[in-house]
């Protein structure tokens, strides 16, 4: 038997050219951050004077939404953007990860709520270049999530609904785009509701700034029923689908109280029936008494097996004030569960799958990056024209067609020159992208 020759094994390894460039593509997002002014707009907005660590805010908040845009999940992940030539393509200085630490553990709740107010302004400025949704319908989905930590020295976190320990967010996110629209971190202990009437108010005052002329639609799940939210949406004049519980007496009396005739026949799973009811149901008391469509859709098993074990109807109601038919608003309420695309693209895409620090201002911090991070790639997909047919694409996607490039950045005849791989399969889509990402106007200083 004679030995067979591995070509591969006889290839020499070295790290020892400093022109090239890891992640190139980060170009792309780098050119819609400085036409949002993004770096400006930190520094004039994220106020830590004399604090430590706290000068600069914008290069190391910047730093790290761009580690998370690459892929990073841990702070130390930003030591990525330092690599060979990777800083020439982002137009900032790129900071060390221990210089990050301690930015982010300086923050306090005020600054946070600062940062918040960079994610804001940045949406303002988005949606002023053609993103936002002007005079047509806004659809809003509210929803809540566990992000997971190991551990008990993480401030704040605690075990919840989930008997999981970590801290329990509340994120806005718009429906057809997947930009999150607000975020809020809080206490792993945390009821769903808390919280929920301020974030509300903020929420549908941040759009409101960014040019959301038209009507407002917020769809939420059951752990946010409440008389309190609902005369929140109210005094707001917004429209509302709000899952209930329906072992709740009232709400189980109602439902008892459709007649059989009612029931309307829907499309489901090949396994499964089901049907669509609604019910009148008043809501809250005195003058806060409101009555609403109950809209009930029952469902069971069709497989005879299994029907034996589970012969009842199981029920699934939510409250609205929405015309059309129950059908038809049931369907619309059914696709609340988008949502939970943008929580795990966010988690998994974006850097939330992991919470580092122990401090909860810190966390709190870092859960505004990874919004920035996310919106980035959204944004970036949505006016470059990277989408196709508007569906959502997550940042996977996007990440390994147009980021996640090799590049070797050059000098020719004293002008920078990016070269990056013959035959990549979406070259033409990224030189249409990255000129018009060009062409959008800079922000005002």
């Amino acid at each position: 038997m004679r030995r067979v020759s591995h070509a591969i094994d006889r290839i020499d390894v070295t790290f020892d050219d400093s022109n090239l460039v890891a992640n190139a593509g980060l170009l792309l997002v780098a050119t819609l951050t400085q036409r949002l002014g993004l770096e400006a707009l930190v520094n004039a907005t994220v106020r830590l004077v004399g604090r430590i660590g706290g000068a600069r805010p914008g290069r190391k908040i910047l730093t790290l939404v761009h580690s998370m845009i690459a892929g990073g999940s841990h702070i130390t992940h930003a030591n990525v953007l330092r690599a060979g030539s990777t800083a020439g393509v982002l137009g900032h200085r790129v900071m060390a990860p221990s210089t990050i630490g301690t930015f982010l553990r300086s923050f306090t709740f005020g600054h946070v709520r600062q940062l918040e107010a960079v994610v804001g302004r940045c949406l303002e400025r988005v949606w002023a270049l053609g993103a936002g949704p002007g005079s047509e319908p806004l659809v809003i989905d509210i929803d809540s999530t566990i992000c997971q930590v190991e551990g008990k020295n993480k401030h704040g976190a605690g075990y919840g609904y989930t008997k999981v320990l970590g801290y329990h967010p509340v994120l806005a996110t718009r429906s057809g785009t997947g930009e999150i629209l607000h975020a809020r971190m809080r206490k792993g202990a945390a009821n769903t509701q808390r919280g929920a009437r301020r974030f509300i108010d903020e929420l549908i005052a941040r759009v409101r700034r960014a040019g959301a002329t038209g009507e407002l639609t917020v769809r939420f799940d059951s752990g946010f029923w409440s008389n309190d939210t609902i005369a929140t949406l109210n005094r707001l004049n917004v429209r509302y689908t709000m899952a209930v519980r329906t072992n709740v007496k009232g709400i189980a009396a109602a439902i008892a109280s459709i007649p059989e005739q009612a029931w309307v026949e829907i499309e489901y799973t090949p396994d499964g029936r089901a049907q669509v009811g609604e019910v009148a149901y008043t809501t809250g008391k005195g003058n806060n008494a409101v009555t609403r469509r109950l809209i009930v859709r029952r469902t069971r098993l069709t497989d005879t097996r299994q029907l034996k074990l589970w012969p009842d109807w199981r029920h699934h109601g939510f409250l609205t004030d929405l015309d059309g038919t129950a059908v038809d608003v049931d369907l619309f309420h059914r696709r609340h569960a988008v949502v939970e695309l943008a929580i795990r693209d966010l988690k998994e895409g974006a850097g939330l799958d992991h919470v580092p620090s122990g401090n909860f201002h810190a966390n709190s911090a870092w859960l505004q990056c990874t919004v920035l991070a996310h919106n980035l790639i959204r944004w970036t997909s949505i006016l470059g024209n990277i989408r196709i047919d508007d569906q959502l694409v997550v940042a996977r996607t996007i990440r390994t067609q147009h980021l996640a490039l090799p590049g070797r950045l050059v000098n020719r005849s004293g002008t920078p020159n990016l070269r990056l791989p013959t035959n990549w399969p979406w070259a033409t889509q990224f030189i249409a992208a990255l000129n018009t990402l060009r062409l959008l106007r800079p922000a005002p200083a």
